[in-house]
C-alpha cells in the first residue's frame, strides 16, 4: 500500500503518518507546502528513532496549484489518499476570507483532479470538521448528514469542499470517505492553540483565559480527542471498507475550556489562576459550544483507545518534558 497524506507535516498529519508507520507496513507520502502549519521537525522528530523512516517520502506542493505530469511520477503510485492539509485558523479565514476559499476549496478540487484519474486508488478520505454544522444548543448533538450553518469563512470553505468531494464521488463513482472531528490535541501542537498555550501559562504562573458566555457563567465547552486516536479511527474506517458516507469522529467526554484548565492544572499541581472573558458575543465567527454525535462509529464496533484523561495527562507531560515545542 501507498497512502498519499496531505498535510503530513501538520500537526494532525504528522500524527497520522506515525500511526501508519507503527502500524501498517505502508510506504507514506506527505504532500506539504511548509508554511503556516507544516513543520518538517514534526516529521524529524518522529523519524529520528525509527528504523523504517525511509516508508517517508515528502513532496513540496502547494495544492492552489494543480498536480502536473512532473510531480505525479515524483508522487508514484498511490493507493489511498488521506486529505488532511486545509487552512485551518478561523481568526485568518475572517481577515482574508479569499486565501482560505484558494486553500480549502481550490486546493481539495485539485487534489480531487489528481484523485480521479489514479488507476489503483481504493479510497479518498476527506477530513473535515465539526464546525461546518455552527454552533450547537444545549443538548443538541450534529449526526453526520445534518444541514451546514457555518458560522466563520473557514467553516464554509471545508464545507464547500466536502460538498466537492460529495459531487465528485457522485460523478465520477470516486471511492469516498468524509469524516468530521473537532478540537484535536496532541504532542507537537502549534503553542497558539488553547491547550499548549494553557500547558505555559500554569506552568508559568500567568493568568489563563477562559472564553465565556456575556454573562461570564458558563465557558465555553468541546469534545476534545487525541490525534492519535483520530489517525486509529481513519485506519479502523478503511478497514472496514466504509466507503462512500460520513463519520463523525468524537470524543468521549464534553469538557468545558475551564475544566480543561483544571485538568491541566492538576498534572502539573500546580495552582490554576483565570479570567473568564464574555469573548464570543464581542467576536464574530467563535462559537461557545461545538458537538457532533459519536453514535454511527460506535454502531460499527469503534472504541476509542485512550480516553480523555490519559490523553490529556500524557499529553501534559510530555509537553513538560520537551519545553521547546512551546
Amino acid at each position: 500500500m501507498r497512502v498519499l497524506v496531505t498535510g503530513g507535516a501538520g500537526f494532525i498529519g504528522h500524527h497520522v503518518v506515525e500511526h501508519l508507520l507503527r502500524h501498517t507496513d505502508w510506504s507514506v507520502v506527505c504532500l506539504d507546502r511548509l508554511d503556516t502549519s507544516g513543520n518538517l521537525n514534526r516529521l524529524a522528530d518522529v523519524l529520528a528513532t525509527r528504523s523504517d523512516a525511509s516508508r517517508v517520502q515528502v513532496v513540496h506542493h502547494d495544492l492552489r496549484a494543480a498536480i502536473n505530469d512532473q510531480l505525479r511520477k515524483q508522487i508514484g503510485r498511490i493507493d489511498l489518499i488521506w486529505h488532511i492539509a486545509a487552512g485551518s485558523h478561523v481568526d485568518r479565514s475572517i481577515e482574508d476570507p479569499l486565501s482560505f476559499v484558494y486553500d480549502n476549496v481550490v486546493g481539495t478540487c485539485n487534489l480531487l483532479d489528481y484523485a480521479r484519474a489514479l488507476p489503483t486508488l481504493d479510497l479518498f478520505a476527506y477530513f473535515s470538521t465539526d464546525e461546518v454544522f455552527g454552533p450547537a444548543p444545549p443538548g443538541t448533538a450534529y449526526q453526520e448528514w445534518d444541514r451546514y450553518k457555518s458560522g466563520n469563512p473557514y467553516a464554509a470553505t471545508k464545507a464547500g469542499a466536502e460538498e466537492l468531494c460529495v459531487a465528485y464521488q457522485n460523478t465520477y463513482r470516486m471511492p469516498m470517505l468524509i469524516t468530521h472531528t473537532m478540537n484535536v490535541f496532541g504532542e507537537r501542537q502549534h503553542p497558539e492553540k488553547f491547550i499548549p498555550s494553557t500547558i505555559c501559562k500554569i506552568r508559568d504562573g500567568e493568568v489563563v483565559t477562559i472564553h465565556a458566555n456575556a454573562e461570564k457563567t458558563k465557558a465555553g465547552s468541546r469534545y476534545y480527542i487525541h490525534a492519535r486516536n483520530v489517525a486509529e479511527a481513519l485506519l479502523f474506517l478503511y478497514h472496514g471498507d466504509h466507503v462512500n458516507d460520513k463519520f463523525n469522529i468524537v470524543g468521549e467526554l464534553e469538557v468545558d475550556n475551564l475544566e480543561m484548565a483544571q485538568y491541566i492544572a492538576a498534572v502539573q499541581e500546580k495552582p490554576l489562576r483565570y479570567e473568564l472573558v464574555d469573548f464570543h458575543s464581542s467576536r464574530p465567527g467563535h462559537d461557545l459550544r461545538y458537538a457532533l454525535d459519536g453514535s454511527k462509529m460506535a454502531a460499527i464496533g469503534w472504541k476509542l483507545p485512550v480516553n480523555f484523561h490519559e490523553s490529556l495527562r500524557r499529553t501534559v507531560q510530555w509537553t513538560l518534558t520537551h519545553p521547546h515545542w512551546l
